[in-house]
């Protein structure tokens, strides 16, 4: 028997607490990190050999920022993730110095404390990993770290990672810790949903009715749901974090056309076509969507779920089990969700934009008045 989940204020007391904010790292240099305590604990997420202070923060913040980690000089991290669109590109596939297009959407750099793998098929092991490859990459920033180094020291970057890790010796693992410092603290958790969760915030019907429908998993007959927190889980909205639990094919093309994904990094058949369930946290700022933006609208998405499903070997169980209506064993899953149901979903989906986050002049680039 499948789980089914129900999304309610009492479920969220019960199951999360009703704390607003957990502080739970507070380095003697006084940077803090804090988030809901329905996001769930996050201090054992810190690498004992990174933990995140003031100075390592700012270093990470100016890094993510600075264009001389690139071949050219014309890219940097933010190049691809912008603090407007949730720290995405609004493209299906970014372009790197060399116009080369990437195989995959750049993914939201937010909440990644609560998260285990990285990237659309969980290559990367830690931010760390993943903050450094997009440098080297020839397909992207396309610079080797000899040359970045270099023209860091040029710049003067030594004091400050003598400041901010007691050493003027700049390195590729020190600028890799740098980047994931700022990055963890990319903590999305004011939008309207959030502030419904604390009592601040007064949902309309449509937005009621769409948490629930997200939250659950339907049965025929007897419960309606839109079988979106299957996959999508909690208040954090985003996948499993065990192992690759939170991978899922979710029914984007059949055995013949469909991409690799985990695939490529266990060389397991079974996980063909399974790529990374993201955090939907400001989800209404990240088009398109899925790892190729095949999708440019919300809409087009609800529409995939309801009656898009492509049948293959890997389709997820998850998919397969979420209907609304009874289905004959084999026949393509459907949701049958109704015009009302799919605009309640879109309203649910619209409340866990964070105009907070996306105007945080912490996360901003520093260099915005210069000539970088």
């Amino acid at each position: 028997m499948r789980l089914i989940l129900f999304s309610s204020v009492l479920f969220i007391i019960i199951s999360f607490g009703c704390d607003p904010k957990v502080k739970e790292y507070e380095p003697e240099d006084d940077f803090e990190l804090s988030a809901p305590s329905y996001f769930g604990s996050f201090n054992e997420r810190i690498p004992a050999d990174n933990p995140t202070t003031t100075k390592g923060f700012e270093l990470g913040r100016m890094l993510f920022y600075e264009k001389k980690l690139s071949g050219d000089n014309s890219m940097s991290c933010a190049s691809c993730h912008e603090q407007s669109k949730a720290f995405t590109d609004g493209k299906p596939f970014s372009s790197g110095i060399d116009g080369q297009n990437g195989e995959v959407s750049s993914m939201s750099l937010v909440n990644l404390l609560w998260a285990e793998k990285f990237t659309w098929n969980g290559k990367m092991q830690s931010v760390e990993e993943q903050s450094t490859e997009p440098i080297r990459n020839p397909i992207e920033m396309h610079e080797n770290f000899d040359n970045a180094i270099q023209k860091l020291e040029d710049a003067g970057y030594n004091a400050l990672f003598q400041e901010a890790f007691e050493t003027d010796e700049i390195t590729e693992e020190l600028i890799g810790k740098a980047l994931a410092q700022f990055q963890r603290a990319l903590i999305s958790s004011n939008s309207k949903y959030d502030q419904y969760l604390r009592g601040e915030y007064e949902p309309t019907q449509s937005e009621r009715r769409g948490e629930q429908l997200f939250f659950t998993h339907p049965i025929p007959g007897q419960l309606r749901g839109g079988n979106c927190g299957d996959c999508h889980l909690g208040p954090l909205t985003s996948g499993a974090i065990d192992e690759f639990q939170g991978f899922h094919n979710n029914g984007l093309d059949n055995d013949e056309n469909m991409d690799e994904g985990l695939m490529s990094v266990t060389g397991n058949p079974s996980d063909k076509g399974r790529f990374k369930t993201p955090s939907l946290r400001n989800i209404a700022l990240t088009a398109p969507y899925m790892h190729d933006g095949r999708f440019e609208t919300l809409e087009e998405v609800i529409e995939h779920y309801d009656n898009g499903i492509h049948q293959s070997s890997t389709l997820d169980i998850l998919i397969i089990e979420g209907s609304n209506e009874n289905q004959e064993s084999g026949e393509r899953p459907q949701l049958f969700l109704t015009d009302q149901e799919k605009e309640d979903i879109l309203a649910f989906l619209h409340m866990l934009t964070d105009e907070e986050f996306i105007n945080n002049p912490q996360f901003s680039n520093p260099f915005e008045n210069e000539n970088n």
